[in-house]
């Protein structure tokens, strides 16, 4: 059984694998494989705001304790709040309930480790097999019982150090969408209790309206509203807190890429920046490795999600790294996405440099993309296909220190998907195309 994908468990609530018996499975096996023989596992659990992450809680909670676990649940709280307070408080394992930016629907589960970090993928394969194995069943009668604790207080103190106090911009407008997700209670105090002026918007969550038309993967309702208040700049969180976009005074986003850039480059100047490099997914804009280039910063690729680019971090010893979506993660602060920490990181940055965030972000010259998809007979190694591999070898050749060719598979449909970033758009159209016709013509 094939449950966790690149960030955790993910579905419609109600239907397998989140459905009752599933989740409470899912808290057993967890003690099952990481447990310790004579002690009680110790398990935080947080959630977001839709309505399913009542009951999916209770069912973890049977899980849990069908095995002897004890459960603290933190309630509505940002996924990376689970990740900081996971360590600081010794659990044994962090949970949160949340889908991240899908609608309310959907559902899913996030396990960190006792470090705060997100398990591995053997971790994660054991607990599917655990969870697989019907030699064993959770009780019915197992009890659910569980203490409940506020415990945002010390995520937000954490998040403090990144910024103290508003400084300079002291008295600055902010425009933020809280995606009436699970930084909506918090984020509009915080900003304001550090002397800044706030106007929000997605901030009442009913349980049913997180991350509709808004959000960060909505930006049209944050954009009108920095424009028509007059805000310095707008930001926008998803569902669970754990990545945040930005809007300039006029606008214009403001992506994770930009931001790559601005903390790349002021950690540099800080000496914070150790081994000269950072990390982005392979879907960042080759206008990013140009200008971390010219900065002498270099830049690492690993596969898409956060959790690949955390391990890459690791495996480095890297102090930042990220995603184009705005999962952004400073490694002296979280090994994991925090949207509010990324606004603060970029509010330290404005305030050091004097600048706005317009004149930060112009530092990012974004190359022109095309995405050419081509439908396949089957999977195959296409670099094996003498014509295809000479079509591909001739555009990475016209393309080299200028742009970028990613070729990859769809990983749900039979499709190979052509990508090509380079300085004109009708000029990498045409490359594109000629890729995918010689695609067509072995492949199709």
């Amino acid at each position: 059984m094939k449950l966790f994908g690149t960030d955790g468990i993910r579905g419609t609530a109600g239907i397998a694998p989140l459905d009752e018996v599933t989740v409470a499975r899912v808290g057993a096996a967890l003690v099952r494989v990481c447990g310790t023989p004579g002690r009680p596992m110790r398990v935080l659990v947080g959630r977001d705001t839709r309505e399913s992450g009542v009951w999916i809680e209770r069912a973890l909670a049977q899980g849990l304790a069908s095995n002897g676990a004890e459960m603290v649940s933190a309630g509505v709280i940002p996924t990376p709040a689970v990740a900081y307070l996971t360590p600081l408080l010794r659990f044994d394992a962090g949970i949160v309930i949340s889908a991240s930016h899908n609608p309310f629907e959907d559902n899913g589960i996030k396990v960190f480790g006792p470090t705060g970090e997100k398990l591995g993928e053997a971790i994660e394969r054991a607990i599917e097999a655990q969870v697989d194995d019907r030699a064993w069943q959770v009780e019915a009668s197992s009890s659910a019982g569980f203490v409940s604790e506020d415990l945002s207080t010390r995520y937000l103190g954490h998040a403090r150090r990144i910024l103290g106090d508003a400084g300079p911009l002291a008295g600055s407008l902010l425009a933020l969408d809280c995606a009436h997700g699970s930084t909506a209670a918090l984020a509009p105090a915080l900003f304001r209790s550090l002397g800044f002026r706030v106007t929000a918007i997605g901030v009442e969550p009913d349980g049913r309206n997180i991350n509709l038309n808004c959000g960060s993967t909505h930006l049209d309702a944050l954009k009108a509203h920095v424009i028509e208040s007059g805000a310095r700049l707008g930001i926008a969180f998803d569902g669970d807190g754990d990545r945040a976009l930005f809007l300039d005074a006029r606008g214009q986003v403001v992506d994770g890429d930009a931001v790559l850039l601005i903390a790349a480059d002021q950690l540099k100047r800080e000496s914070r920046l150790p081994g000269g490099a950072i990390v982005a997914t392979v879907m960042s804009n080759i206008g990013l490795e140009i200008a971390l280039r010219e900065r002498a910063i270099g830049l690492v690729r690993c596969q898409v999600g956060d959790k690949y680019v955390m391990e890459e971090m690791q495996r480095r010893g890297l102090a930042l790294g990220g995603e184009q979506s705005g999962h952004i993660i400073f490694a002296d602060h979280l090994m994991t996405g925090d949207g509010i920490g990324t606004a603060l990181q970029v509010l330290r940055v404005m305030n050091a440099s004097g600048k706005d965030l317009s004149q930060l972000a112009e530092a990012l010259v974004t190359y022109p993309q095309v995405l050419v998809n081509v439908r396949v007979r089957e999977r195959t190694d296409y670099m094996k296909v003498p014509a295809i591999a000479e079509a591909i070898s001739r555009v990475e050749q016209r393309v080299d220190g200028q742009g970028r060719v990613l070729i990859r598979y769809s990983g749900t449909e039979p499709l190979l998907r052509i990508m090509i970033e380079g300085k004109h758009q009708d000029e990498i159209a045409a490359w594109a195309e000629e890729i995918a016709a010689t695609v067509r013509n072995g492949l199709g």
